[in-house]
């Protein structure tokens, strides 16, 4: 009995070994371009704000789309999540991508018309692929919070 506990030893050992090494996790955050305000979206007044005033308080556009006489302007501002886990053989890994995006429109005098916009990048969450990161729960919080940091009704 004591020499198949003896011998057994050594398997054991290259299992821990094994399993320490070979398991293991990961975080990450990836931030592309610059945050986008609500409020300075809020002071933006169709009829009134020019093309330059809107890039004066929101920055270069990432994207200008010409259209006829008329134009648009695209920003945007991706957070990225990622969180891994390495069992063995077994992985998990999950990603949540999140984005504001701000769409404002002009006519040819380069009045602002109209402007859209989603505010979603304070939304990103680590987690396991198992986890449900879009119930309204998660983000309603999430969601006053950032309206209360940029003081936005």
């Amino acid at each position: 009995m004591s020499h198949l506990r003896l011998s057994s030893l050594p398997a054991f050992l290259l299992l821990a070994v094994a399993a320490c090494t070979l398991s293991g996790c990961f975080v990450s955050r990836q931030s592309t371009n610059e945050p986008l305000s609500m409020r300075a979206v809020s002071g933006l007044q169709p009829g009134t704000t020019t093309a330059q005033e809107v890039v004066q308080r929101l920055g270069a556009p990432n994207d200008v789309i010409q259209l006829g006489k008329r134009s648009a302007y695209r920003y945007d501002h991706t957070i990225q999540k990622s969180a891994g886990l390495w069992l063995l053989l077994i992985g998990f890994f999950n990603e949540d991508a999140r984005q504001d995006r701000i769409w404002v429109f002009f006519d040819e005098r380069n009045l602002l018309t109209h402007v859209g916009s989603t505010f979603s990048s304070h939304r990103p969450q680590y987690s396991m692929p198992w986890e449900d990161i879009h119930e309204r729960s998660d983000n309603e919080p999430r969601d006053e919070d950032r309206r209360e940091e940029e003081g936005v009704e």
